[in-house]
């Protein structure tokens, strides 16, 4: 049965991430650079200035009022919370192994088109949010879908079925990209600790996975203010914990830097590509898996953690989508480059094809390169990193299943979800990670190709905010800011924003 799954799954994920698909994703963001007059290189010290670089001179950033909504830093950190996770250490060993040192590069030009496409599901996300019957934000892709497309003529029925699909696929993802999957790389890397013969892991697994669940539980029945002040605590702890130890091992391996750009460019542009056969074969799977493992970390594109950046306390589309391009900057750019450079600077992989010289893929890979250079506590710092992140990211799609649950079921049917996410969690720790990363591939692509529609089709409007709140906080224009699609809330925002 289990074969015949990843049959059926390899079928539709070879569908889901085939050229039309991935033309959908790299197109989107090449289109959203355009439009906004390439914002993300234009006004990156401006994004820089409004988010990380205000922390500690805009109180608005770090702290909120309004216990129905969470403050930016909140909205980030349980973003990130989600995004970092298991793509950033197995899954760049996956690619580079998949598609070899190219592969690093081309999840580089995904991510910085990604940022455009993150900003612009950002700017929708608030855009067209609302509050549902507890007075708590709702917004993500299947809402600008159905009121944002859905109120285009003749798009009425499209955008509420593409809403629905999203929803769907968001769900279902929750439970694998967002919890299963998680789950199976904490018990395999803890359970690498203690891999010995007298040792029974199938029992290792069960506790690791009822500790997890117990843990688990605790935080996401408490909801979104639970969730942001955990994930507030532990992702710039393990943020900070990951980067430290990354750049150590780079700097003990300094001299093998030079040589492992060398390998990714060499990699993603291969001379051979020009007689085409196995050249152009290399280049392909190099562009592939480096987009797959870019979104898979970033999740630009996916429309999952627009849902949570809905519920920030700002008042400006424009200002969520700033944070959409840090996130995306700093999960990719900064923390999935270090996992790269730790492993083709250790000697585990061959910097040619990128193919792991001991044999060992994904985690174990990763878990290689770090022991090449501390030794035993190699082992035990890709642990302690891989249930930190994965932990971290449980909670965060936690959140985003949730919130897709509500869409379709309504507001009261959330602790069903709940109780369910939860339970998920000990399949997890029991089933096979190879197949769950490879499912949890196919539902990130599903989830996709509705939102990406949403963005390309409402592009329009992402323009006009953007030029608007570019006009007014930076040209210092007089104009009246766009800052929701329904009267109520945009009259009571800007009655809001002019106080301030």
């Amino acid at each position: 049965m289990v074969e015949r799954l990843a049959e059926i799954n390899a079928a539709i994920n070879n569908v889901v991430w085939g050229a039309p698909a991935l033309i959908l994703l790299i197109g989107t963001g090449v289109l959203m650079t355009i439009l906004t007059k390439f914002f993300q290189f234009v006004r990156f010290g401006h994004v820089w200035r409004e988010t990380i670089g205000g922390l500690f001179r805009k109180k608005d950033i770090l702290k909120n009022k309004d216990e129905n909504s969470i403050s930016q830093f909140q909205a980030l950190c349980t973003a990130l919370s989600a995004t970092i996770g298991t793509g950033n250490i197995a899954g760049i060993a996956y690619a580079i192994t998949m598609g070899g040192p190219g592969a690093v590069f081309w999840m580089w030009l995904a991510a910085i088109l990604g940022m455009m496409t993150h900003f612009s599901e950002n700017v929708l996300g608030i855009f067209y949010r609302r509050k549902n019957s507890r007075n708590e934000w709702c917004g993500g892709a299947m809402y600008y879908l159905q009121d944002g497309l859905g109120a285009k003529k003749g798009c009425k029925t499209l955008g509420r079925v593409l809403a629905i699909l999203f929803s769907i696929f968001a769900v279902l993802a929750s439970f694998g990209i967002g919890n299963m999957g998680q789950v199976a790389s904490i018990t395999e890397s803890i359970s690498g600790l203690l891999g010995r013969p007298n040792v029974d892991l199938k029992s290792v697994y069960l506790l690791i996975g009822v500790a997890i669940m117990v843990i688990a539980a605790l935080v996401i029945i408490g909801g979104l203010q639970r969730i942001a002040r955990a994930n507030e605590r532990l992702v710039p702890f393990m943020a900070a914990f990951y980067i430290i130890g990354s750049i150590i091992i780079i700097v003990m391996n300094f001299s093998n830097v030079g040589p492992a750009f060398a390998s990714i460019f060499k990699s993603a542009f291969s001379m051979k590509a020009a007689i085409g056969g196995v050249g152009g074969a290399v280049i392909k799977q190099a562009i592939t898996w480096g987009f797959k493992r870019g979104v898979f970390s970033n999740e630009a594109g996916l429309g999952s953690s627009v849902i949570v950046h809905s519920t920030s306390n700002v008042k400006e589309p424009v200002t969520q989508g700033l944070w959409g391009i840090f996130e995306v900057f700093f999960d990719t750019i900064i923390v999935c480059t270090l996992t790269a450079l730790v492993i083709l600077t250790t000697g585990v992989v061959d910097l040619e094809t990128g193919a792991s010289l001991s044999g060992a893929t994904k985690l174990g890979l990763a878990t290689e390169a770090f022991t090449a250079t501390f030794g035993t506590f190699g082992g035990i710092f890709i642990a302690i990193a891989i249930t930190l992140f994965a932990f971290s990211t449980v909670l965060g799609w936690s959140f985003y299943g949730t919130k897709a649950w509500e869409y379709l079921f309504g507001t009261k049917a959330t602790l069903v979800y709940k109780i369910i996410f939860i339970l998920v969690i000990l399949a997890g720790a029991t089933l096979d990670s190879g197949l769950i990363i490879d499912i949890s591939d196919t539902f990130n692509g599903l989830m996709a190709i509705p939102n990406l529609i949403g963005v390309v089709c409402l592009s329009g409007i992402v323009v006009k905010i953007t030029n608007n709140y570019i006009n007014r906080r930076i040209k210092g224009k007089t104009e009246k800011p766009i800052l929701s699609a329904f009267k109520n809330i945009q009259d009571l925002h800007e009655e809001t924003l002019n106080e301030e």
